[in-house]
């Protein structure tokens, strides 16, 4: 009694009764419908089923009657033909779904190809525009060129101060050691070199 409870468990699923199909591999199956649809979709099936009909005409009508298998109205022939349609359809619907599975597989991979592309486009877009703005705070050559023309020009600038400087320390000096001053005009720089002296402008 007990094991016949253990064997109606019902968290445990029921074996199958009855017949037990032949279990076959879906993609070898699929791969060989794929190639009969393949080879009824040329050329070379049409031309050679149209020689084999041709030929099974001519036996059936031009052979001996006791030789004949299938006299006319063709029965065999019909049958025959019949069963080659009615397997070619769902073979040809097999290839075709399998080929739009394929199709969507690819179309999912290229979407994906495409969003990742899309991405990395605007990744590089921002970076591109980051760098731009970087690049407005660089120095540029021509800032710098102007930038070195102003130093050239304050440094000429200083040169002649300098100049005038040692000018005038010469002529104190003269002065000093009783020689006669030179006449010369001054300039604005003088004052300036005056107040450094000590003495007032004048």
């Amino acid at each position: 009694m007990s094991d016949q409870r253990r064997a109606e468990r019902l968290d445990q699923p029921r074996e199958p009764r009855g017949v037990k199909l032949p279990r076959f591999d879906p993609e070898a199956f699929g791969r060989w419908s794929e190639g009969i649809a393949r080879g009824m979709g040329t050329a070379n099936f049409i031309v050679y089923m149209t020689v084999v009909i041709a030929a099974w005409f001519a036996w059936n009508t031009l052979a001996p009657p006791d030789l004949r298998f299938d006299p006319y109205t063709f029965t065999f022939l019909t049958l025959v033909l019949s069963l080659q349609a009615s397997y070619a359809a769902p073979l040809i619907l097999l290839a075709q779904n399998r080929q739009a599975d394929r199709d969507r597989v690819a179309l999912e991979e290229d979407r994906r190809r495409a969003t990742a592309q899309k991405a990395d486009t605007e990744y590089l877009a921002r970076e591109i525009a980051a760098l731009r703005i970087a690049m407005g705070e660089v120095a540029t050559r021509d800032f710098l060129r102007s930038e070195l023309a102003r130093l050239a020009e304050e440094l000429d600038e200083a040169a002649q101060r300098r100049h005038k400087l040692e000018r005038r320390q010469q002529e104190r000096a003269s002065r000093g050691s009783g020689g006669e001053p030179l006449d010369e005009p001054r300039d604005d720089l003088d004052g300036d070199f005056a107040a450094r002296d000590g003495r007032p402008e004048g």
